[in-house]
């Protein structure tokens, strides 16, 4: 009896260590839409740029700014999503070959002025200081 339960022991500790590799292994979910990449529902679009074969777009919750760089259909092209609160130096920001989108940038800056942008293969746009609230 003490040997069955030794072995169910390992055989259920086999099993969940495989369940837990298999579960950290697996492909993040592509957020489907810009709000989706920033985090859901809460977020709505208060500004937006075109990019050509790309389009940045610029979310707030009512706290938080985000910045996403959607791409008009899958490819390997470079993409860039980039933000910053006025008077810091530091770009928060999410470069990379990635096939559909850069980002999620966040930042926090309620009443303050944001610089935002994104780049698409060689084309970018970088917004003044605005959206101060």
């Amino acid at each position: 009896m003490r040997r069955f339960k030794q072995g169910a022991a390992l055989a259920v500790a086999t099993v969940a260590a495989l369940a837990g590799a298999l579960a950290t292994s697996s492909p993040a979910m592509a957020a489907s839409s810009p709000i989706s990449a920033c985090g859901g529902g809460s977020y709505h679009v208060i500004d937006q740029h075109d990019l050509g074969k790309a389009t940045v777009y610029l979310l707030y919750n009512g706290t938080t700014n985000c910045v996403v760089t959607w791409k008009d259909s899958p490819n390997s092209t470079y993409v860039n999503a980039v933000m910053r609160v006025e008077g810091s130096t530091t770009w928060g920001q999410d470069p990379g070959n990635f096939s559909t989108y850069a980002g999620p940038v966040k930042i926090s800056a309620k009443g303050q002025c944001i610089q935002w942008g994104g780049i698409y293969g060689s084309a970018y746009y970088t917004s003044p200081f605005e959206h101060c609230g």
